[in-house]
């Protein structure tokens, strides 16, 4: 049976005996961008290090990435450490590492993680889903052929925010409110079942904000992606293979920086995970 592309490059081999907590694992070409790996598939690596770790305490509640370098092709070393077990939650540690081109062991990507036990109290979604078109009305991206891969292995349709038809330099809105807002249909291609995982690497599916607010093909770079996962295993079980919709906008751009705030709902408007993101472009 051949591997979903999401599970190849998300494989990772336990290399317990040289130091604690260490997995091996190679980069996937399926899932490269413009410089090196998907953002989104970087974060659910070491995720997914913590989900294999043995000493695991619940499922995760919180994740959040720093970007140090770009990945190169090849091996690298993930690295998931529980440095507090509580009665319910259990903080980590995390890196990529990965051998520079002089040979010397750098760090990547740094991170930290919380999992925890889960349990039925009272609850209430203030962020309903907004009422958009149903996926199977919205036109699909169709993915490039070359260039940035990772966007081939997903299914997406936006219902609102496309990427500017000209670069311009005008706003796509006279309201900021809506000049960086993009919705849209995503699912993983060919569909997989949803996890913690896969949720993580759809957090990072919203190009730029900037690119959308100024019509400008600026260069960019992601420092910082933290997810906050608001489902458990049986909400993310219930969304099977469909679609999520997901929603990001910029809030501020200054200073070579800005923020992303993003939601991913299920078809059923159930509310699986906010994301934030701090991204650097350069003028």
């Amino acid at each position: 049976m051949t591997s979903h592309p999401f599970d190849t490059a998300l494989h990772l081999t336990p290399d317990f005996g040289v130091k604690a907590d260490q997995f091996l694992g190679t980069t996937s070409a399926d899932w490269w961008n413009m410089v090196g790996p998907f953002g989104g598939m970087s974060a659910a690596i070491v995720l997914n290090a913590v989900m294999t770790h043995p000493s695991r305490l619940g499922d995760p509640v919180a994740l959040t990435v720093n970007f140090a370098s770009a990945m190169m092709q090849g091996g690298f070393k993930a690295v998931a450490t529980p440095v507090r077990t509580n009665r319910s939650t259990q903080h980590w540690l995390l890196e990529l590492r990965q051998a520079d081109a002089n040979g010397m062991e750098a760090v990547v990507l740094t991170g930290t993680a919380i999992t925890a036990v889960r349990r039925d109290t009272w609850s209430a979604n203030d962020m309903p889903m907004p009422e958009v078109a149903p996926a199977d009305a919205v036109a699909r991206i169709l993915p490039p052929t070359e260039g940035v891969v990772w966007i081939q292995r997903y299914d997406m349709r936006p219902v609102t925010g496309l990427l500017p038809s000209t670069w311009d330099g005008g706003a796509s809105s006279d309201d900021p409110q809506l000049a960086s807002l993009t919705q849209l249909w995503i699912r993983d291609d060919p569909p997989r079942p949803l996890d913690f995982a896969s949720l993580a690497a759809m957090a990072d599916v919203f190009f730029p904000r900037i690119w959308l607010r100024r019509s400008v093909l600026v260069p960019v770079g992601t420092v910082s992606l933290t997810v906050y996962f608001h489902a458990g295993t049986e909400q993310l079980a219930e969304s099977g293979t469909g679609y999520l919709l997901g929603q990001a906008r910029g809030q501020a751009f200054r200073n070579g920086f800005f923020d992303q705030a993003g939601l991913l709902w299920s078809a059923n408007g159930t509310l699986l995970a906010t994301t934030h993101q701090l991204v650097y472009f350069k003028e």
